[in-house]
């Protein structure tokens, strides 16, 4: 019995032997690769259905978010009415994502419902029609949001501070325009679904409290799906950046404030250096407490909140500085951000600073652990990323390892104001 009089050890999140949950794996008759979480105390499940069919392969800008919104849509024997209808009726929820290189439908359900919600969600992969009609709503509602979109300038800080990054041809700076949407057809989004649903390459996730039988019930639905038969080759895309480093539009000559995008171009995960920039980050301005908040929103009051990151790109990455601040202190605000990457780059992190940056980090992915979903999720990303269970335990030693010494070096490597794209958007 617990004796409520004696304090119990309080412990650094630092000092946790943090482990991460293994997966079930099987494939499908098909080959379709299936990654499975068993955990959880509720009668719940998620089931992710990854398609390679982002924007990574479209032909025509849209095409593939169209296809990939449009699959619930209606299919030969079912409208979108009686889908969703369907999916309601058992208190399930079922929605659908596309990336850059990826694209997913996925599935939050019971577990004991799920047998009656795969066959719908095969038919989806094999029936789906697009109706012109649904198509001409999809259109219209997405031109209404990009519409009042256009007016927000966080919204064009977003996109063109990618453009400058990567190009705008390159999947990952391209945009959407309203003329884009009315030009996209039918025929399009259908050939794009067969080749990249239909016999396209597929990856399934599942996670939470799973039925005895979930490889029968799967393999039943989805094991003679003309999944995999061929890879799908990632075609190469050039990155054409731009090679003016400072750039301000005028999007609203009324508004009060402005949108402040700063950027430069970073490896991806597969580089030594990027698990030891995620600490360096956290203490730059990944955190509510790092010195840009400090800084800026704390000291200054220049803004609400600021914060810094690394993307989630899997061919190339970038770190970006994102802010709303005043119209009248932009520029200061961008002075100080460089201000704190020059502190970092003269002065070594103090031992109190970055004790308690290794401990946030370690609270963060200790967060991230809690329950199957997140674990899964976690899995995904490393799965897609082509890392291993070695990646996890990495970053746990590098976050308890880096010495200030190593954040200095790092931050005189990439935290060169010369390196960064500057954009303003008022």
């Amino acid at each position: 019995m617990v004796d409520r009089k004696v304090q119990p050890n309080i412990l650094d999140t630092v000092e946790l032997d943090l482990k991460l949950k293994s997966y079930q794996y099987f494939t499908l008759d098909n080959g379709v690769p299936v990654y499975a979480v068993n955990a959880g105390e509720q009668e719940v499940l998620m089931a992710e259905w990854v398609f390679y069919a982002g924007n990574w392969f479209e032909e025509k800008n849209i095409v593939a978010a169209t296809a990939n919104y449009l699959l619930k849509n209606g299919t030969t024997n079912k409208t979108a009415y009686t889908i969703n209808e369907r999916f309601d009726y058992y208190g399930s929820h079922l929605n659908r994502y596309c990336y850059n290189e990826t694209a997913s439908l996925t599935l939050h359900s019971l577990t004991k419902h799920l047998e009656h919600l795969l066959p719908v969600i095969a038919e989806l992969f094999t029936e789906s029609i697009f109706p012109e009609h649904e198509l001409a709503i999809y259109k219209q509602n997405q031109k209404q949001k990009l519409a009042v979109n256009l007016k927000k300038s966080e919204f064009i800080g977003n996109r063109v501070i990618d453009e400058l990054l990567y190009g705008k041809k390159h999947p990952y700076g391209k945009y959407t325009t309203l003329e884009e949407y009315d030009a996209v057809q039918r025929e399009e989004a259908v050939e794009f679904y067969k080749q990249y649903y239909t016999n396209g390459n597929c990856i399934l996730f599942v996670a939470g409290k799973l039925p005895s039988d979930l490889e029968q019930q799967l393999n039943k639905n989805f094991g003679a799906l003309p999944f995999n038969k061929q890879r799908v080759p990632l075609v190469e895309h050039n990155v054409q950046r731009t090679s003016a480093k400072k750039h301000k539009i005028i999007n609203d000559p009324n508004g009060v404030q402005g949108a402040i995008r700063m950027a430069r171009p970073f490896p991806n995960r597969h580089h030594p250096d990027f698990i030891k920039v995620q600490v360096l980050n956290n203490i730059f301005g990944g955190y509510f407490g790092s010195r840009l908040m400090s800084n800026i929103r704390e000291d200054k009051g220049y803004t609400y909140g600021i914060h810094s990151f690394l993307q989630n790109h899997i061919q190339q990455s970038a770190w970006v500085i994102s802010t709303e601040a005043g119209r009248d202190v932009c520029d200061a605000t961008i002075s100080e951000v460089y201000k704190e990457m020059q502190r970092l780059c003269e002065e070594r992190v103090s031992e109190e600073e970055l004790h308690l940056v290794r401990n946030y980090m370690m609270g963060s992915i200790l967060g991230d652990l809690d329950g199957p979903f997140h674990i899964i999720s976690r899995w995904k990303n490393y799965i897609l990323n082509n890392l291993t269970e070695a990646y996890f335990y990495n970053s746990i030693e590098t976050i308890r390892n880096i010495s200030a010494e190593d954040l200095l070096q790092l931050a005189r490597k990439y935290l060169n104001a010369e390196d960064f794209y500057e954009l303003t958007v008022v």
